[in-house]
């Protein structure tokens, strides 16, 4: 009899399975409940493809009404109107953010057909969640201002401006800052442009072509900030000034005691990680704020000098790390160190070659070579211990490269052995990120702060001088590694596990060899690599071992791609001489539906991170 019963199910299961789908599309299509489309194709996917443009477009006839479209914010040189302005506002919500649509596949390939739908009574949730992604920017916007981040805050803003134009009616739209509720629409430009004209330039030396700037935010040097400037002829890429330093070049002939500056706010290549933010910017013109562009005149002598004086404060803050143990004797390693300086002054490498191990040589020489590297003001030396090594904090450099894309300022800093040789150098933490570790009102021990930092430094040095060998060392060769972004809500698995495996999250999972064979590929592709770390939250696992959470804001830029996100590493640091990387995971922004009840300036809002660190 069982037998009997198990033959039946075989055979009649799926006349039975495909009546009930075609049951349940008639209902959804016979039903005022939903809006749907329906798709056809050669795959399942080509038809869901179809299917889901076909309901975005019942979508923009449903919502139409509901739209205050201002035409003159309207790229009309793309051929959009105001009914088409609508429905191509809609479409940038097929990227992934109509996450409560469902589908019904009617019929398998190689005819396939799909209905996508939607409860009507989702559609608000939909322009909701747009709404979320805007008081989002705006939060990380004002976080970014305070750490003096004015990059990233002058890209949130207007990115939050740009979002805003794509919801239902953007002139209703509230935010609530310190307690008061404001138009949006009008307070996010007023952002803009306040932070724009409490930006100062300041001229601190003329050499030559050669001009070194001061950047400075409500009288304090800028942690960073991005720009062009006019070198006589043209407006240069993008320079980036890192604790308020940099250092331009005028062509042969151009003035240098009056140019012209345009900070840079709109931030184009890194949009490309959001194609819902993409879309959007080009349906609606650019907003050109004439704060971004500003005259820099050199200034007499006095106001020169001082301008250099803060520029030097800048320089000598680089190498200061409260809360660390400093060298009793200097002497030999201040020597070496200048020797170095004079070295990279008259690019006469090779003469200081003995001054490093093999290894530390090597990195010496790959440092020197990315880019055209070159020095800015006067270092102001301070050496720490670490164990039996001495580390070097630190010698401000600016590295610029061939096509020309980005210039960095980078303070790099040098390691020690035992031996007194020089066996590693790194780019510095900025002084947020500093201050966050050697700063901050912690138990750790001076040692536990100078090896988180010189972790964090030789992590983010070994993307910029492609050092392969030295990232396949730091990772366990078990290590969970998570590329990718949020589409979907996360489901918590453990303490340990919340961003492993669940289905709200878009990720590809790599195991440690394929993500090296993937950064291999990307180190010989780009000409460069920059990764530039701020606003860390470091926390211990646990009691008495040395693992940590480190969940830290990573901006990455390279000659063909940047983007920023949010980066988690779980580290054990048991071993000074190894610390092994357990967890790597990356995000791009904040999801709401991550730790939502948290309040949205707690560091882990809407943030993957260790549920079990204290």
């Amino acid at each position: 009899m069982m037998k009997r019963l198990l033959l039946f199910l075989l055979i009649f299961s799926p006349v039975w399975t495909l009546a009930q789908t075609e049951d349940k599309a008639e209902g959804i299509k016979n039903s005022a409940d939903y809006i749907w489309g329906q798709g056809y194709g050669s795959t399942v996917s080509e038809a869901d493809k179809e299917a889901l443009a076909n309901l975005m477009s019942k979508i923009s006839v449903q919502v139409e009404s509901d739209f205050m479209i201002d035409e003159r914010e309207v790229n009309t040189a793309t051929g959009n109107d105001a009914q088409s302005t609508v429905q191509n506002v809609v479409r940038t919500y097929s990227q992934g953010t109509l996450k409560n649509t469902r589908s019904v596949i009617v019929s398998e390939a190689p005819t396939a057909a799909v209905i996508r739908y939607i409860k009507r009574t989702e559609l608000e949730k939909v322009f909701e969640e747009r709404k979320d992604m805007v008081e989002y920017y705006v939060m990380s916007a004002r976080s970014a201002e305070k750490a003096g981040r004015i990059d990233a805050a002058l890209r949130q803003f207007y990115w939050a401006s740009c979002m805003l134009k794509s919801l239902q009616n953007p002139g209703s739209v509230k935010l609530t800052i310190d307690g008061m509720k404001v138009p949006a629409a009008m307070w996010i430009p007023e952002q803009i442009r306040n932070i724009l004209s409490q930006i100062k330039c300041e001229v601190t030396k003329i050499e030559g072509q050669e001009v070194t700037l001061l950047f400075t935010y409500q009288g304090k040097p800028v942690t960073s900030l991005d720009f062009h400037y006019w070198d006589g002829l043209n407006y240069s890429n993008i320079f980036s000034a890192k604790d308020g330093i940099m250092q331009v070049e005028m062509r042969p002939g151009a003035p240098t005691n009056k140019f012209n500056i345009q900070y840079e706010y709109e931030f184009k290549s890194q949009m490309r990680q959001d194609p819902e933010l993409e879309q959007v910017m080009h349906i609606f013109n650019t907003v050109n704020y004439k704060e971004a562009t500003v005259t820099v005149n050199s200034g007499n002598k006095s106001e020169q000098k001082q301008a250099q004086a803060t520029l030097q404060t800048a320089v000598s803050d680089m190498a200061v790390a409260t809360h660390a143990v400093q060298v009793a004797q200097p002497k030999p390693f201040l020597k070496t160190v200048e020797q170095v300086v004079d070295a990279i002054k008259q690019k006469n490498y090779e003469s200081v070659k003995d001054l490093f191990t093999d290894g530390g040589y090597e990195m010496f020489d790959k440092l020197v070579h990315y880019g055209n590297a070159s020095l800015i003001g006067n270092p102001n030396l301070q050496f720490y211990q670490l164990g039996d090594r001495t580390i070097c904090r630190s010698v401000p450099m600016k590295f610029t490269f061939k096509n020309n894309k980005r210039s960095f300022v980078e303070d790099v800093t040098f390691t020690f052995n035992k031996d007194e040789k020089i066996e590693s150098v790194a780019f510095g933490l900025d002084k947020t990120a500093r201050d966050d570790i050697f700063q901050r009102d912690t138990p750790w021990s001076e040692d536990v702060r100078m090896q988180l930092a010189t972790f964090l430094e030789n992590y983010k040095t070994a993307f910029a001088l492609k050092r392969l060998d030295y990232i396949k060392s730091i990772f366990d060769d078990d290590a969970i590694i998570i590329v990718g972004h949020v589409t979907k809500h996360a489901n918590k698995k453990g303490e340990n596990q919340q961003y492993i495996d669940n289905d709200m999250v878009k990720y590809t999972r790599l195991d440690k060899t394929t993500y090296l064979k993937n950064l291999e590929r990307s180190f010989g592709s780009n000409e460069f690599i920059n990764i530039r770390f701020t606003d860390n939250d470091i926390k211990k696992m646990g009691k008495g071992a040395d693992t940590f959470g480190i969940l830290i804001h990573q901006d990455y830029y390279s000659s063909s791609y940047g983007d920023t996100g949010y980066l988690f590493l779980m580290v054990d640091m048991n071993d000074m001489d190894a610390p092994v990387i357990k967890v790597r995971t990356w995000q791009p922004n904040r999801d709401s539906k991550w730790n939502g009840n948290f309040e949205r300036d707690d560091p882990y809002y809407g943030l993957i991170y260790g549920g079990n660190f204290d």
